[in-house]
């Protein structure tokens, strides 16, 4: 039976545990499962940040215990390196360099050396970002300006693109993170992840149920136009409201075309409320890019007919619990709660706080975009051609 370790758990165990938090399993359902305490199960997960131990294999090079075993036996019987490394086809000085690393012909043991062997490979190798200085420190300054890692990366082979000392992986800046024993990169800037999670967690869908009503006049989702759903032109736009603790709300909109964000302050969530706050908003945008709005099924817009006389926008609703026809207002909403947690009052918040983070989100390199951001994008895309 496989030796317990630090929570009194075999590594049979221990890959169960494993198993059992990827497949989405929760602390104490693990604990329960393994017998175990729950506080001994959160502090082997933290030791990793919640990411598993890759599974070992011996190298294709490395020298198995069948074949030690058959050194040992050349040895008792008097034979040569030379000759042992025929009859296994090795090469002599892997036999010779084999018998001296493990006391040498008078003491060497197969299963010693094997087990020596075994554990001597678990030599941690450093990571890019603890040999490379530069390219710690401004992965580090892009991490404090709440980008993520998959930002940081893409931007830097943009950035570096002749120079692959200056290349990291997303999966290197979440393990740098998240594996604290490695001491490249401070755990303070956990909290610039838009989770701020200290653990990594298995991805569970969860589905929840909007119990919205039916909105007058609403023109579906499946008759927007080809130009709205392939993304061509600038200036359609995705709709929605985030809400917070004491009936608060703000109203998110996303371009369709560069993700570039809105946000716009809200008394209440009231359709004359909202309506007048999005016919300001839409009417400073240049005629170019007020084309369309697609909403969810919230009552806030059910005077949508009135926001589309004030600003010639067409209104668009999603089907029924359908969020992901929103698909990029409902990844923004995602970003947002970075700043804006559930459950924060969202009132307390000012116009000018608001455009402060949208600047943020717009001058963040997007991985959908070529890691442009989606202010240039949109620049870009209403700049007049020569």
């Amino acid at each position: 039976m496989a030796r317990p370790g630090p929570a009194g758990l075999s590594s049979a165990d221990k890959a169960d545990m494993w198993r059992r938090w990827k497949a989405g399993y929760r602390m104490r359902e693990i604990a329960r499962a393994l017998r175990c305490d729950h506080g001994s199960i959160r502090n082997l997960l933290a030791q990793r940040g919640g990411i598993s131990p890759s599974i070992r294999h011996r190298g294709r090079q490395a020298l198995t215990l069948a074949e030690r075993e058959d050194i040992s036996r050349g040895i008792a019987a008097d034979e040569s390196a030379r000759s042992i490394a025929a009859r296994i086809g090795r090469a002599p000085s892997t036999v010779s360099r084999e018998i001296n690393r493990h006391g040498g012909r008078s003491s060497y043991r197969a299963t010693d050396a094997d087990e020596v062997a075994w554990e001597s490979a678990l030599r941690p190798k450093p990571c890019a970002l603890a040999l490379n200085g530069k390219l710690r420190n401004i992965v580090a300054s892009k991490l404090s300006l709440d980008w993520s890692p998959e930002q940081v990366a893409g931007w830097l082979k943009l950035r570096y693109p002749n120079d692959e000392r200056m290349r990291v992986s997303h999966e290197t800046i979440y393990r740098s993170l998240f594996i604290q024993a490695r001491g490249v990169l401070k755990k303070e800037l956990i909290a610039h992840l838009r989770t701020r999670r200290t653990l990594r967690h298995s991805r569970r869908a969860g589905a929840g149920d909007e119990s919205r009503g039916k909105i007058p006049d609403a023109v579906s989702i499946r008759d927007r136009p080809a130009e709205i759903e392939d993304r061509a032109i600038p200036g359609h736009w995705e709709g929605d409201m985030i809400s917070g603790k004491k009936n608060s709300h703000i109203v998110t909109l996303v371009e369709r075309q560069s993700r570039y964000t809105a946000l716009v302050k809200v008394k209440n969530k009231e359709t004359a409320t909202v309506v007048a706050a999005l016919t300001r908003q839409i009417r400073r945008l240049p005629t170019s890019l007020r084309r369309s709005l697609t909403w969810d099924r919230g009552h806030e817009l059910s005077k949508h007919k009135a926001f589309t006389v004030a600003t010639h926008v067409k209104v668009y609703f999603c089907d029924p619990s359908s969020p992901w026809q929103r698909g990029s207002n409902e990844n923004t909403n995602g970003l947002l709660r970075q700043y804006f947690p559930k459950g924060t009052d969202l009132s307390v918040y000012s116009q000018s706080d608001l455009d402060r983070v949208a600047l943020r989100l717009n001058q963040r390199p997007r991985e959908t975009l070529g890691f442009q951001t989606p202010a240039a994008k949109l620049r870009d895309s209403v700049a007049p051609t020569r």
